[in-house]
């Protein structure tokens, strides 16, 4: 089976890694965003003296982070740029994207399919994904927490870091070490890099907290990464490659758009004869643009239809074949 396998829904691209029958890795690319790999033209907006960092401005307002700037690159002046890491939404706050200089001629970024490729895997497309767990990876990323044998996680984006903070009825060593393998799945099941703070029970005994920093190393050997030592407050912090928000953060920045793409997956897969009835939120209603109901129409040949209930939770949304 190929390393990834790609599903083109409609508004976003999804991308999992399956090992037997579970999914362990898992990306989203929605389409429009100025991700990396892309090469843009820029206007260089700001640059403080002697500096090699600053910002510049694209054709559409934009604004973007440079760095690794030519001493001769003056305000005003127009500069290409390649994209190092996306916006990243957290909250109220958005990290703008990052560039840096190139000479290369300007061109989108390279798709999700293109982008696993170049890292040297291999991709097929699928219609579907041949196995569940989707819709369970969603929900993690909704909700913001994963449970374990003996406790939970609970993932916060912030502006500094993601963090994740354990929560157990476990003694504090046993809830430690048994956090440690569900972290380790949760980052590439929900695509978390960049800087990571995990907040472990604290720890008194050296040789406790050297036994979570063991098997931290163990659970996390085949992701690259920089780790700190966990420190008498039981805080470990993991910095790994980030190129772009993680599903969390997609989730915490628009959970209604999320929600609406969530909702047109599960109609697409209708079975019967008969237009599709999807009923939701009225805010989700409002983020079904026409565009996706008429791509939705094309793709499975039927009629839809949208009702909105209030009733109902934004990410509860369900479609159903119904009569004409």
């Amino acid at each position: 089976m190929a390393d990834w396998l790609i599903e083109d829904g409609i508004g976003e691209t999804r991308a999992i890694r399956i090992e037997g029958d579970r999914i362990v890795a898992a990306k989203i690319a929605w389409p429009g965003e100025l991700v990396a790999g892309a090469v843009v033209s820029a206007k260089l907006a700001s640059r403080r003296s002697g500096s090699a960092r600053g910002t510049a401005r694209l054709d559409d307002g934009t604004e973007v982070l440079v760095d690794r700037l030519p001493r001769d690159a003056s305000e005003g002046a127009d500069i290409t740029l390649e994209v190092t890491r996306a916006a990243i939404g957290e909250g109220h706050r958005t990290k703008r994207a990052q560039a840096r200089p190139t000479s290369a001629t300007p061109s989108p970024a390279p798709k999700l399919a293109q982008q696993l490729a170049a890292a040297g895997h291999s991709v097929r497309t699928a219609h579907r994904f041949p196995v569940d767990g989707w819709d369970e990876i969603c929900e993690e990323a909704q909700a913001g927490t994963i449970d374990f044998a003996g406790g939970s996680l609970l993932f916060s984006p912030t502006p500094a870091m993601t963090l994740i903070d354990i929560d157990g009825t476990l003694r504090p060593r046993a809830l430690a070490l048994a956090a440690v393998p569900a972290i380790a799945e949760a980052l590439p099941r929900l695509d978390i890099g960049g800087s990571i703070g995990i907040d472990f029970p604290t720890l008194n005994e050296k040789a406790d907290r050297r036994a979570v920093d063991t098997a931290l190393a163990e659970a996390l050997y085949r992701l690259p990464h920089e780790r700190t030592a966990m420190n008498g407050f039981g805080f470990v912090q993991i910095v790994t490659r980030l190129t772009g928000p993680s599903i969390v953060h997609r989730f915490a920045r628009d959970s209604l758009g999320a929600a609406a793409r969530q909702l047109l997956r599960r109609a697409e897969s209708v079975g019967g004869a008969g237009p599709i009835l999807m009923t939701c939120h009225p805010l989700v209603e409002a983020r079904i643009s026409p565009e996706w109901r008429a791509e939705l129409s094309r793709r499975t040949g039927r009629e839809i239809r949208v009702e909105a209930d209030p009733t109902l939770d934004p990410s509860g949304g369900f479609a159903q074949a119904v009569s004409a």
